[in-house]
């Protein structure tokens, strides 16, 4: 019998979301998705000592830069081991400034190419707040494909859409999450808010026409995993990814193009605010994403500071 993670791999592109690289070898995803809190695990492995020493022996004591540059040299390890691309995050503290997220995202971008690796594998990944989604749209119209991540709500994914982004991350364990405890009992399978969210985002997208990719992100179980088969993208933990491989039953595609979606929606800044602040969950969710990358970052600064 074959096992899920193959029979997933059969409708959907699987992403593994670590700097893990026995892991990533292990598993043989496709792509690979970082950020500040997996590079800060990276960081405490034994194997990465010399990408640290070398990532603050090139930045001239500014820890921005040597974070930049520990989180390319990560990036370039994990590419050696997949075939497709490494998605690299944005300093989350600049959430809401679209021009110094923009000149992140090129140095970000000038580091790879540096090392000699080609932009066509490489993501910026950038939370999806308005000054974000602008950043976007300019990176992307200067061919540099971006992730739009911490997406919790309609509005944002409409607006990534239209800005033409490459790929979104919609967050289905942190909505999870919420109305878990917001409503005080579990959900499963198409019963879950974070299923239920993602579902409408890939049939609107569908529907409309968009070729921005749909990419689950933040899983806490399979049955989420399970219920998304199908969806263009799944960037699932090593655990979860290694559960998916351990189990031989039956796994059937519940997303395919062609399912009715929603007309499309165009929205302007006060009206993406609007939708975006009367929707709790995303609001709550977006700021604590943002806080919690932020004092990783923080973490990473400091753990970098000290090797200097």
């Amino acid at each position: 019998m074959t096992s899920k993670l193959d029979q997933l791999k059969q409708y959907t592109t699987v992403v593994a979301d670590t700097g893990d690289l026995d892991a990533i070898v292990r598993l043989k995803p496709v792509d690979a998705t970082t950020n500040p809190s997996l590079l800060l695990k990276a960081a405490a492995m034994p194997r990465y000592a010399e990408l640290l020493d070398g990532a603050v022996a090139g930045s001239q004591g500014d820890l921005g830069l040597a974070c930049d540059r520990f989180g390319v040299a990560v990036g370039q390890e994990i590419l050696k081991v997949i075939p497709g691309r490494i998605s690299t995050e944005v300093d989350a503290r600049l959430s809401f400034d679209t021009n110094a997220t923009l000149r992140r995202a090129e140095r970000l971008i000038g580091l790879y190419e540096q090392a000699g690796v080609g932009r066509e594998r490489v993501l910026i990944k950038i939370a999806s707040t308005w000054e974000g989604i602008r950043a976007a749209e300019q990176l992307e119209r200067a061919g540099v494909q971006t992730n739009l991540t911490l997406l919790f709500n309609f509005a944002q994914a409409a607006a990534c859409a239209d800005a033409g982004v490459f790929l979104i991350s919609p967050f289905v364990g942190r909505i999870y999450d919420w109305y878990k405890k917001a409503e005080g009992h579990d959900f499963s399978g198409a019963d879950d808010p974070g299923v239920q969210s993602v579902s409408r985002i890939y049939r609107y997208y569908k529907a409309n026409g968009y070729k921005t990719v749909v990419m689950g992100a933040s899983f806490r179980n399979l049955g989420q995993i399970e219920a998304l088969a199908g969806c263009d993208r799944l960037t699932i933990s090593p655990e979860l990814l290694q559960q998916l491989a351990d189990d031989q039953s039956p796994l059937d595609r519940k997303l395919s193009p062609g399912a009715q979606g929603e007309e499309r929606l165009v929205l302007d800044e006060a009206h993406f605010r609007w939708q975006l602040n009367d929707d709790a969950m995303a609001t709550e969710k977006l700021a604590e994403g943002i806080r919690l990358f932020a004092r990783d970052q923080e973490k990473l600064e400091a753990l970098l500071a000290a090797r200097s």
